[in-house]
């Protein structure tokens, strides 16, 4: 049997301190594939846009190793390195044209005239921006400016491509557009990048994994959709997305389900966990997989799974309305439901009683 082929870009336990019980980066260790996107995502002050400087070099670990496609990266500095990054600003040169922008790294480099030319004309193609060559950075819309970045990133053909907040910039709107783009540019390339970003739907867009960090450390790594239906803890059921968390007590504990009694409900959960009969847990139960309605609803399991309350405040997004219903103890329990008609009769408003409902398959049990 042979040893799997180690990592393309290893983060091997590092450890970056400041001093003075400033840790940033406590015990780190990812292991990235070849060709991957890999998000980094937390709130500020997590660590994650210090781990990307030490990746590029303006950083250096306090411990650890970092090793990218075998070559162990210590004391190599930011110009010897095969990575390139891409800021937040772009940090284009104002006063040169987008050719000369994209050219720039190449010509530092000492390539060839003729090879300069060939790789720029590729870069606009690839990144669909041949008409505008000679127009100077202030002349182009902020989606426009980011393309030129990522081409400029992307001409010296890096082993590693880093990204620092790369669609801050833009607004909501021209932010959805560019994520596909930007995703189908880095994939066309086959660069493996590694991404840094406080935006969920960003990271979850984007990404083909994303580790969630916080306070220093790496607390889960997986799929967006993993680590979204099946967060590992309390804190990233929180972070990712909008979530329910209702704090109770394992009642009955069986393989193949569990009953969890909490102050406003009883959950039947159609699964086992590892637990034990009165341990402490925490329910974590997503908006959108709650059903909302008047009437008292014909539950599977009854009576668990439901829990009846009024509808103290709503919120209409146009495809979604979130309600929030106030429970018997205080609690309020978010529920978001697709509007998927335009006119539909019943609707609940401000001060109505309702039943919320969920299938046993609804929710997670953290009991961390």
């Amino acid at each position: 049997m042979t040893a799997a082929a180690p990592a393309y870009l290893q983060i091997d336990d590092v450890v970056k301190d400041f001093g003075g019980g400033a840790v940033a980066v406590n015990h780190v260790s990812i292991d990235i594939a070849k060709g991957e996107i890999f998000a980094l995502l937390g709130s500020s002050g997590c660590g994650k846009t210090t781990l990307l400087r030490m990746l590029a070099g303006f950083e250096t670990p306090t411990s650890g190793r970092i090793v990218l496609a075998g070559q162990d990266l210590a004391g190599l500095p930011p110009y010897e390195r095969p990575i390139n990054m891409m800021f937040q600003s772009y940090a284009l040169f104002p006063h040169l044209s987008v050719w000369d922008n994209i050219a720039f790294g190449l010509k530092r480099d000492g390539m060839a005239r003729d090879a300069v030319a060939e790789r720029v004309e590729a870069m606009l193609k690839l990144v669909q921006l041949g008409k505008y060559a000679k127009r100077k950075p202030h002349q182009l819309s902020g989606g426009q400016q980011q393309r030129v970045a990522l081409a400029r990133s992307l001409a010296k053909r890096p082993q590693l491509l880093l990204l620092d907040e790369p669609l801050g910039a833009l607004d909501k709107k021209l932010r959805e557009e560019t994520q596909i783009e930007l995703v189908n540019i880095i994939e066309e390339v086959g660069v493996t990048c590694v991404m840094v970003t406080h935006d969920q739907e960003e990271a979850m867009t984007m990404a083909s994994r994303i580790a969630i960090m916080s306070e220093g450390r790496v607390l889960q790594v997986g799929a967006p959709a993993d680590v979204y239906e099946t967060p590992g803890n309390r804190f990233v059921a929180d972070f990712i997305g909008n979530v329910n968390l209702m704090d109770g007590k394992l009642s009955c504990d069986n393989p193949d389900h569990v009953v969890i009694d909490c102050a406003d409900c009883s959950h039947w959960v159609g699964h086992g966990i590892t637990g034990t009969e009165g341990m402490a847990v925490t329910v974590a139960l997503r908006p959108e997989k709650i059903h909302l309605q008047h009437e008292e609803p014909p539950v599977e399991h009854a009576p668990h799974n439901r829990v009846r309350g009024t509808v103290r405040d709503l919120s209409y997004f146009g495809s979604f309305t979130v309600y929030h219903l106030a429970l018997a103890s205080g609690q309020v329990l978010k529920v978001s439901q697709s509007n998927v008609e335009r006119h539909r009769g019943g609707v609940l408003t401000w001060g109505d009683t309702a039943w919320a409902s969920w299938t046993p398959s609804s929710q997670v049990v953290l009991t961390q």
